[in-house]
């Protein structure tokens, strides 16, 4: 982690440089081992702004709770092992929500075109609904999404390398971000953990931000697959701000005045 990394990361860790409290701090903590799968205590302790002794006691709260497994030096999500073995995604919530959304997302897919799928759960259903189509080339960090449309004779799929991620089943951090230079797309299909005008898209953990931010560069229209629940908060870190996005493809739980601020910034949203 570079020192202007870290300084970035303890702003937004630290609610622009004021630490956060016992609890709140705990939260967030769990919500970058779900998103990375495992961490560092000594990485924690510089995201955060806090000792290692107290990381440590978050650790050990969090796996009292029985959401994690300390191991020496840092920790793990406790059902990682099974997750993975089970080829599963970790995030399951809205679900009904994010099959409407993968079938609106996928009907702006034409045969012949060229994607970028993002990993996660919304865009494992806008994968679902691709099956159908002629022609297609997509690109994709997602293992589960890869062997899903791999299987397809209408389907080319290229994954990049890089460090794999059990929660999301996913390859990431520089080298992952690399494979995407040079590429060019008609459409990505981008997932975040959060979003807000304020504070943009935002993400529990680091390491998927340079992978995003190369699979923006490589497409022609960038839209967000993410339901209402996601909309009005924030997480750890931010990829910037909505301006990102040419299009936001949610759910009808997403509050009219939203749906005018998107608009007035010149984003279509599209309501599943």
């Amino acid at each position: 982690m570079t020192e202007a990394t870290r300084n970035k990361v303890r702003t937004r860790g630290g609610q622009d440089g004021v630490v956060l409290l016992g609890d709140v701090r705990r939260r967030k903590v769990l919500e970058w081992l779900q998103e990375e799968g495992s961490a560092r205590v000594r990485d924690l302790a510089e995201a955060f702004g806090v000792s290692e002794v107290t990381i440590r006691q978050d650790l050990e709260r969090l796996e009292g709770d029985g959401h994690i497994v300390r191991e020496h030096g840092g920790a793990y999500l406790k059902s990682v092992p099974q997750q993975v073995r089970a080829m599963a995604l970790h995030h399951l919530t809205n679900m009904e929500a994010k099959r409407r959304i993968g079938r609106a997302a996928a009907a702006l897919v034409e045969d012949g075109d060229t994607i970028i799928l993002d990993s996660g759960s919304t865009t494992t259903e806008v994968a679902a609904n691709l099956v159908s189509k002629d022609r297609l080339t997509v690109v994709t960090n997602a293992l589960n999404i890869a062997l899903m449309l791999g299987a397809l004779p209408s389907c080319v799929v290229h994954m990049p390398g890089g460090q794999f991620k059990a929660p999301t089943l996913s390859l990431s951090g520089e080298r992952s971000a690399d494979y995407f230079k040079g590429l060019f797309a008609q459409k990505l299909f981008l997932a975040t953990a959060a979003m807000s005008f304020e504070a943009g898209l935002t993400f529990p953990a680091l390491a998927d931000l340079v992978v995003k931010r190369a699979m923006i560069e490589a497409a022609s229209q960038v839209y967000l697959v993410a339901d209402s629940s996601k909309m009005g908060k924030t997480s750890f870190t931010s990829l910037g701000g909505i301006e990102l996005i040419r299009g936001l493809i949610t759910d009808d739980g997403l509050p009219p005045d939203d749906r005018r601020r998107f608009a007035d910034a010149g984003i279509e949203v599209i309501i599943a």
